[in-house]
Order: structure tokens, then sequence, then C-alpha cells
């Protein structure tokens, strides 16, 4: 198959990458150069091992995984009975960050790619920054190669299974591993800076993914799984993946507790040995709304509330919601309601409990 690394000009740029010799490299590309270092101590020095390749990249593919392997230590989760091994680095996510390197640096600019590995963390280094459009917000929305002849020559030798995907699963690997997500802090203009943590933060991922089931975990989006991981985390769902949420509803992964208020089932929390957690966030909200609804009856005074008034404060609830809401406020003793049907109303008791209407 023609994979166009050879065109009637000669031979490219992207072939010289890929296949060149370290001769031929030094003559006409000497930057396109990576570079591997072991570093045990965090202190600046000589590396304890250190490895160049100024050479085309299917000669060293292989290596720098094989390098990074050495020490490459085994981590154990328990869950019960199941005892799960998960190596600090992960093959498929190491590979996937090579590629993205090369594939994706400027190689205008001198300098070199630079593989750091410690003992509990890799860190890739990549002269250019992000390709035009690219950024840390985006960078799992949009493709845009900064060389595309070389990513197409490596989707057709198969060591790219979809283009502009390989951000993707090294997001998606690290979450079901329980690791800390990509940091690429201390990228700039002129350089991109790729961290990945390789220790375990929260083994309790690995029981909340047997629990939603292997046949729905195959089914999930990479924003499914930073939805996950975010409520699991209590952080912030960001905006652009708030799309994807009425699908984990539907399902059964993610209940709604109030306008774009979300929490994980009540399920995975007791299956993750944190119950109480459930009941805290769910019951944050449901004060607030109680206090919501009780202050709209208080303003009205001796008019009342009328239902469809209270559905207008929270309009994100069904009709069954407001009643539950009611329903405490009123077990509570600090409301009651007056008349019936839509002549109904609803008024504040005051602090001895009794009735305020006139």
């Amino acid at each position: 198959m023609d994979c166009e690394a050879i065109t009637e000009k000669g031979i490219t740029y992207a072939a010289l990458i890929l296949f060149g010799t370290h001769a031929a490299l030094g003559r006409h590309l000497s930057q396109a150069e990576v570079i591997f270092e072991y570093r045990s101590k965090e202190t600046p020095g000589q590396a304890q091992q250190r490895e160049e390749f100024r050479i085309g990249f299917f000669s060293y593919y292989d290596r720098i995984w094989e390098l990074v392997n050495l020490r490459n230590d085994m981590q154990n989760y328990q869950d019960g009975l199941f005892v799960f091994d998960v190596p600090t680095f992960n093959e498929r996510v190491v590979r996937e960050s090579l590629l993205n390197a090369v594939s994706h640096r400027n190689y205008q600019l001198s300098g070199s790619v630079f593989v750091r590995q410690y003992r509990d963390r890799l860190v890739f280094e990549s002269p250019g920054g992000f390709p035009p459009g690219i950024t840390v917000k985006n960078i799992l929305n949009r493709q845009s190669p900064r060389n595309r002849l070389i990513a197409s020559i490596l989707a057709l030798c198969g060591l790219v299974e979809r283009s502009g995907q390989g951000m993707n699963l090294i997001y998606e690997l690290s979450i079901k591993e329980a690791k800390s997500l990509p940091d690429f802090s201390g990228s700039d203009a002129f350089f991109v800076s790729l961290t990945l943590n390789g220790l375990i933060l929260d083994g309790r991922i690995f029981t909340l993914m047997n629990r939603i089931g292997e046949e729905r975990v195959e089914s999930f989006t990479i924003g499914d799984f930073l939805i996950i991981d975010a409520l699991l985390h209590e952080r912030k769902i960001t905006e652009d993946l708030r799309a994807r949420i009425k699908r984990l509803t539907d399902i059964g992964v993610v209940e709604r507790t109030g306008r774009g208020k979300y929490v994980l089932a009540r399920s995975f929390y007791e299956v993750t040995g944190r119950p109480g957690v459930h009941t805290r966030l769910v019951g944050l909200d449901r004060e607030t709304n109680k206090e919501l609804i009780l202050a709209h009856i208080r303003k009205c005074g001796n008019s009342g509330a009328p239902l469809r008034e209270l559905h207008q404060v929270l309009p994100s609830h069904s009709g069954r919601q407001i009643q539950v809401l009611l329903g405490y406020l009123r077990s509570e003793g600090r409301i009651y309601l007056d008349g019936q049907t839509t002549a109904a109303r609803w008024f504040v008791r005051d602090n001895d409990g009794n009735q305020t209407d006139t």
C-alpha cells in the first residue's frame, strides 16, 4: 500500500523521521531525536540511565517501552476475594504518549523529545506548543495533527486505532486504573509537557467499574468516564460534559438531586463503602430546596402560596419531587395546607407551631 512516504520529488520528511538511518537524520534533520532518561531522584544531575535515539521511529518504538518496563512496579488492590494487579505504567498509555510526542512535535524547532521516567511517574516533553486550535480544555474533542503525513503512516501501520483518539485512550485508561488524570502543567507556546502519574490514588474506582458492569463500561465514551471520575471525587462537571449526563441517569449510574446537581447512584456509594457520602450530598441539596420553598411561602404571607408558584421556585423538579419536599416541611411542623384543589394554599406556622393565616 502506498503510504506516500516517497513522492515524485523524493523521500519526505515523514519517511525520514519514521524510517531514516542515523546518518541520514544527522545530515537532514538532526533535531528528530528522542532521549530516554531514568532518574531515581528529583534533584538535577546525571540520570541513572540515558539512551539517545537519532534514528527512524520504528527502530526504537519498542525499545522505549522495554526501558520503561524494566522499572515498572506492580501495584495491588483487593476488592473482597478479588485481587487486581495494576502496573504503575500502562503499556498502551506509554505507547500512545510516545506516538503523540513524535507525531505532534514541531520539527522546525531545535530540541529533542524527552521521555523521563521516575519511580512513580513519566514525563514526556516535546518541542512546540499544542497544534493550532488545540488547548488543554478541548484536547479530547478536537483533532488537529501538526504532521498529518506522519499520523497517516502510523495509522496505516496499525499503531493508531482511530485518528485523533490517542489522548482519549490515555484519559480513559488513567481513570479506569484509578490514577490521576494526565497533567499538562508546564506546557507553553513552545513546549508540551505531559506527566503521567502512575500511582493508584483511589482503588474504589475498580469496585465501581465492576459494579457498573463490563458490558456497560465497554459502551462508555471518554465523556462518561470523566463524569464518573468527577462525581466520585466531588469535582464540578464541566459544561461540555453536561450533554452526556442524561444517558448516565437513564441507565441508573447517575442520580439527579436538583437543578444542575448530580451524584452517583446510591448503590455505587454503598459498594465502595461510602453510603454516608451519598446521604450528605443529597441531603445538602434537599435542605437547600426546602429552605427555598419555605422562603417563598413566608413571603406570600397571609395570601398563602399556591402549588403552581412552588413549581416556579424549583422548575427543575417534578410535581412528585415538590410534594416530597412539602411533605418534609409539613411533618416538621413548619408549614400547613389550607383549602383543596386549585384553591389550596400553603402557609407558614409560627415559632410555636400555630397557624399564621388570618
